[in-house]
This record gives C-alpha cells, structure tokens and sequence, in this order.
C-alpha cells in the first residue's frame, strides 16, 4: 500500500534527510502507525531503509520541486527537513509549505534563528517551527552539572513534576529489595517508578519487581522529593568548580559559552582556527589548542582535578574513551556525546555517567507534532524506545469519565503523575482525572497511540 493512501487517524509525514537523523526518525515513527515517505540523495542507503521498514522512499534532492510533488507534498500533515546542512532544511521547509504541506520543521543549527524575531520572520516564510539539537543537548549538559545526582532528567509544566533517571549501584539499600518493600519502609517516598532498564531491556514494574544493581530506574516525582531519592539510591550530590570540555563544536561552545560564567572552564579544541573563533567569543574559558585523545594533555591541563569531563567531539568513539579515561583519573561526573545510537547502552553499562544523543533530542521535539491528542512536552529515552509524554486531558476525554483504575491502559504504559493548576498528584487507582488536569505517562511505542487516545 502506498504510505499516502490514508488510513483513519494516519498522519502523512514526509521526513527529508541525508543519513542517519532522517533514518532515525523514520524508523521510530514507523512504530507509531504514521504514514511515512524518506526524501534523501543516497539512493543505495535508501534502498536498506525500504528492506527494513515499511516505508516509501525517494532519491533526489530535497529542494527540487519535482522531487517533493513526487512525494505527494500536497498531501503531507507534517514535513520534517533534517538535513545536515541548515540552509537546505530552511529552503525544503519553505518550498513544502508554498507546495501544500500543512506543518513544517527545519533542523537548524544557528541558535540565534531562535529568536523571536528570526522565528516570526521564519513563520512568514513558510517554517513553522526550528529545532536546534545542538542548543538543547547544550542545555541538558548544564542542567545536568545542576543536578548531579541523576544520570538523566526531564522537568515537565516548569518543573511541578520532575522525571530522574537513576543507577542503582553497589551502594543502594534497595539493591535486592522488591517496591512494595521500598514503599513500605520509605513511607515519605512520594514518586513513582515507571520503569526499570536493565541489562538493555525495558521492565514495567510492577509491587514484586525486585531491583538489581546496575539498574537504572526511571522515578518521576516532585522536585522536593530530591533528597529522599538520594537516600534510597545510595547517590551524593557533586558540587561541580571545575569543568574540562572535548570538542570546541557547536555543542561544547554553547555549553562553554553558558558555564563559563559559574565555574572554572577548559575547553581542549583540535582545530586551530575554530580555536581562534572560540576565543573570540568565549571570555572566561581556558582554550587549549590540542588532541582530545592526549591523555598526557588532558593530565598537563588538570583533568585529575576536574569535577566533571564533557567529551563533545565528533567522534562517538573519543568521546567516550576519554570519559572512560576521565572516570578512571576519579572525574566525579562524565557526560558524553554518543552519535552511534548501538552505543548508547554499551557506554551506559561501562559506567559513563551520561550520555547525549542528537537523533534522541531531535524525535523528542518533533514527537509532540505527531502523537495523536494534545501533547504538551516529551521525552525520548536514552537506551530504550519507550518515550515519556506529558498530555493535556481533553473536555470529553475517556479519562475524565473513569477513575484511573478502570481507564484500561494498554500493557506498556503507564500514569507517573498528574498536574492539575499548581497541584501534582501522584496517580492512584481512584484517582479521578479531570478535563484541563496534566498527565505524565511513560509509554512504549507499540502502544503510545493508543495511550494518547484515553486523554483525547
């Protein structure tokens, strides 16, 4: 069947791209019943995208005209360009629109275009909306060093309700202990735990689900439940002076360009002349021209008494090596940039603290376009398929008519918490919900349709 001959509640999209980003999404967003159709140059790379997903695909170049009416673009509810090259992406989305397609994104990477004015200008032209991954996994990083304690996290409606992503070490206390027996002897937790990755693969918990060490469990609750969540994890805060950055890209100079100003700054760049472009820019960092990969470097620049390492280069596989090297010298906190999505659980079971996947940050932006219902925010997991969505309940919404406990969530997902004004509530089964209240559900990709229709 054709990907544009319309299924009920289908939505057309057409992702333009020239590698791994556009495959990413294609291949996430196949999982979501979506009517898919992949523009890319490389015909013989399009041709293993097509064996492995039922999709249509086209060879050509995404600003031809003929090209995008060939892939119906008249027909399309949402057009994703996320192509490398930014002027590409912005020139694709303007010509779709004027072509017919309803919605379009462009993957930028000048952050400034995020301004309002850029952003209005841009609207007018035909983009309706820009992300910029860089900017964001920038933003992560920081807030990361904020919150040291977990390894992930994610502020849903300001931060009311908070979602931590934490390793269960040697240390824990509830290291072969099941939740019910968590909950019955930390009766002040007040979080839930949606999740548990372990060893690759995502577990639902349920009250006899046992915890083991190397496990990294999702817990959503308030944000002053920090601190009970640190007791029951065995984790301590890190208070973080000194910062070493790998990779002078665009990602490590946002992120220079926003610590610089609260803790003492390295920043080791390979290339000479982006060294010189950095120090123009940068005011209060350390700019070393040199080798990444030269551990003696890193040691002569203060590596050892570093509290946290960012390793942001190009290269997945330097950075993290050289996090490795960084928590081997006893570096506190180590974050790394991991473009290889294969990666992403090796390098979490060798113990990086954190890892930053663009491809991740970028279906985290664009899912809230796509998810039928009204989503709010979301959140793709590192290490898993399974995504956190937060949802707006709908005036005649199923879930307003049923307390939780009879709403029938489908196997695979589940309520972490409710918002309702300033009020977080954590969810039980008599619950009530409410048209206009929040929801947080952690879902798996199989059935995330089928979740977001209960709150629609």
């Amino acid at each position: 069947m054709h990907p544009f001959s319309k299924k009920i509640n289908t939505m057309n999209i057409i992702i333009a791209g020239d590698g791994e980003v556009g495959f990413h999404l294609a291949k996430s967003l196949t999982e979501l019943e979506n009517n898919i159709t992949v523009v890319d140059p490389h015909s013989e790379l399009l041709k293993q995208l097509e064996s492995e997903s039922d999709l249509l695909t086209i060879a050509g170049n995404s600003t031809s005209p003929e090209v995008l009416q060939d892939a119906n673009v008249g027909s399309c509810d949402l057009f994703l360009s996320v192509l490398h090259d930014e002027s590409i992406n912005l020139v694709t989305a303007i010509l779709a629109k004027k072509l017919g397609a309803k919605r379009t994104v462009a993957r930028i990477t000048n952050a400034e275009l995020l301004s309002p004015k850029h952003r209005e200008m841009f609207r007018d032209l035909g983009v309706d909306e820009m992300v910029c991954p860089e900017r964001i996994a920038a933003k992560e990083i920081t807030n990361l060093l904020n919150n040291t304690v977990a390894t992930e996290f994610f502020d849903f409606s300001g931060g009311l309700l908070t979602m931590y992503l934490i390793r269960l070490d040697s240390g824990s206390p509830v290291i072969d202990h099941s939740v019910r027996e968590l909950t019955q002897t930390y009766t002040d937790l007040q979080v839930r735990i949606v999740a548990i990755l372990r060893n690759g693969t995502t577990v639902i918990p349920h009250s006899d689900t046992v915890f083991q060490q190397g496990d990294l469990a999702y817990i959503i609750g308030r944000a002053n439940q920090i601190d009970i969540i640190k007791k029951v994890s065995g984790k301590h805060d890190v208070s973080i002076n000194n910062v070493m950055i790998a990779g002078g890209g665009r990602i490590g100079r946002y992120a220079a360009i926003t610590l610089e100003g609260r803790m003492r700054t390295t920043l080791i760049e390979q290339n000479r002349q982006r060294c010189v472009e950095l120090s123009s820019q940068l005011n209060k960092t350390l700019i070393i021209n040199g080798d990444a990969t030269n551990i003696e470097l890193l040691k002569e620049e203060g590596l050892q008494g570093t509290d946290a390492f960012i390793a942001v280069t190009d290269s997945s596989e330097t950075n993290v090596l050289t996090c490795l090297h960084a928590k081997k010298l006893g570096v506190e906190r180590t974050i790394a940039l991991v473009e290889n999505t294969g990666f992403i659980n090796l390098s979490q079971d060798i113990g990086i603290d954190t890892i930053i996947n663009k491809k991740l940050i970028t279906a985290s932006y664009i899912s809230r376009f796509i998810v039928k219902g009204d989503a709010v925010s979301s959140k793709w997991l590192s290490g898993t398929n399974a995504e956190v969505i937060e949802f707006n309940v709908g005036k005649w919404s199923p879930a307003t008519r049923h307390p939780i406990g009879k709403l029938e969530m489908p196997v695979g997902a589940t309520i972490g918490g409710v918002i309702r004004g300033r009020e977080t509530i954590l969810p039980s089964k008599d619950l009530q919900l409410k048209a206009k209240d929040k929801v947080v559900v952690f879902t798996m990709p199989n059935v995330m349709e089928r979740a977001a229709k209960i709150f629609s």
